[in-house]
């Protein structure tokens, strides 16, 4: 477990709930033993690069999580340095719920989810949409959903996680089922 991630998600209250429940102690020694995580390793970029969706926590101004997928082809979220990722901002429903949070609160919440070989990352950051960039908007939109780029949306990490594999239930794409009935 990575420190920043442990400076941000184990809040007073989330300790008191682990001292309750017996993992205070095991958790305050493993987030003092951790590895510092701001920096993403090839490891997190590999797997961020190798996925075709996650889903994407943002705060209202009024306190309430908004929680949305964000899907496109696999590497539509590219990795631009060790401590930012950066998509492509497609026009979905036109809600625009997720931008209107980030214009009061930048802090989010991603989820890096592999169900076929059962791994997790999870990853908090800051957000920063950028509309008036065309070289960068160019650069992170996906081939042939250029009409659909409204803006591109840049990540600087704070903290992440890889999460335990115990109860993801495999699943696989239509291309990873292919590939395995294609070696069978």
């Amino acid at each position: 477990m990575g420190r920043h991630y442990a400076e941000i998600a184990f809040t007073p209250a989330v300790q008191a709930e682990q001292a309750g429940l017996g993992s205070r102690a095991h958790f305050a020694r493993v987030a003092a033993e951790g590895r510092e995580d701001g920096a993403l390793g090839p490891e997190e970029a590999g797997f961020i690069e190798a996925r075709d969706g996650f889903f994407l926590a943002t705060v209202s101004s009024t306190g309430w999580p908004y929680l949305q997928h964000r899907g496109g082809p696999v590497g539509f979220v590219q990795v631009l340095d060790a401590e930012t990722l950066g998509f492509a901002d497609l026009r979905g429903n036109r809600q625009h719920v997720s931008l209107g949070n980030l214009a009061t609160d930048d802090r989010v919440s991603l989820f890096f989810l592999d169900h076929a070989r059962r791994r997790r990352l999870k990853l908090f950051g800051h957000a920063r949409v950028v509309r008036d960039d065309p070289a960068l908007l160019a650069r992170l939109t996906p081939p042939g959903r250029e009409a659909l780029a409204e803006s591109a949306m840049l990540i600087r990490v704070a903290g992440f996680e890889w999460n335990c594999p115990q109860h993801i239930t495999p699943r696989f794409t239509a291309e990873e089922w292919a590939a395995i009935a294609a070696t069978g």
